[in-house]
């Protein structure tokens, strides 16, 4: 018997979506990264012209926002804010920059949960995230906490970026996923931590197709 609902969690760059859309393919599950779903947010809450300083306005523009979600081509759900599909302004430079700071409201994580845990209610389902263990679904029967050191994660940030064609550096990058790590961890809200129940998969030294394997015969005790 498959588990209907498979939490992946973990830091930045760990390689929770790569997994989860190999994983969900196979497996044949939708995936939902649920940091799509903050920066789909973050962007209207750009747009908007909210101060993202001000977290009662972020809670509130939070509360009367309609998620949904849309199937992709690669078993994927992609966010709709508001009946938009913002998926091609998710890796906009001001986005990338503020969805930490927007992500820590309690406000908005509270509006975020609550759609997640409706789109988890059909079940046949592997959501990506900081919380998905412990805070989103912890009733999920399948759940995983990928790690790996930041240098490691620095690496594979570099490569992908610069595949797309862009000026990376690799020490900002280390410094950005540090600053992001210490976000992550020490927020009061929902702080990114191993579910005690959690599977620990270290992705170090490990090639992506081997961690879903892993993760694969888990979900079908093989």
């Amino acid at each position: 018997m498959k588990p209907r609902l498979i939490a992946i969690d973990g830091p930045v760059a760990a390689g929770k979506s790569s997994v989860g859309f190999l994983l969900a393919q196979r497996l044949d599950y939708l995936f939902l990264d649920t940091g799509t779903m903050y920066r789909a947010f973050t962007w209207k809450a750009i747009n908007s012209g909210i101060p993202l300083e001000d977290e009662n306005k972020l809670s509130r523009l939070a509360g009367i926002t309609k998620f949904d979600f849309v199937p992709n081509n690669k078993r994927g759900l992609s966010p709709l804010i508001d009946g938009h599909n913002a998926s091609a302004k998710l890796t906009q430079p001001e986005v990338d920059e503020n969805v930490a700071i927007v992500a820590k409201v309690a406000g908005v994580r509270r509006a975020m949960v609550a759609a997640q845990r409706m789109i988890a209610q059909q079940g046949g389902i592997i959501m990506a995230g900081r919380d998905i263990g412990t805070v989103v679904l912890p009733q999920a029967e399948l759940k995983i906490f990928l790690t790996a050191s930041v240098e490691q994660r620095a690496l594979r940030r570099y490569k992908e970026l610069s595949q797309k064609g862009g000026k990376i550096n690799y020490e900002s990058i280390i410094a950005d996923l540090e600053k992001r790590d210490e976000a992550d961890f020490t927020r009061s809200i929902s702080p990114l931590k191993p579910a005690s129940d959690a599977i620990i998969i270290d992705t170090e030294k490990l090639p992506l197709e081997q961690v879903v394997d892993k993760i694969y015969s888990l979900a079908t005790k093989q």
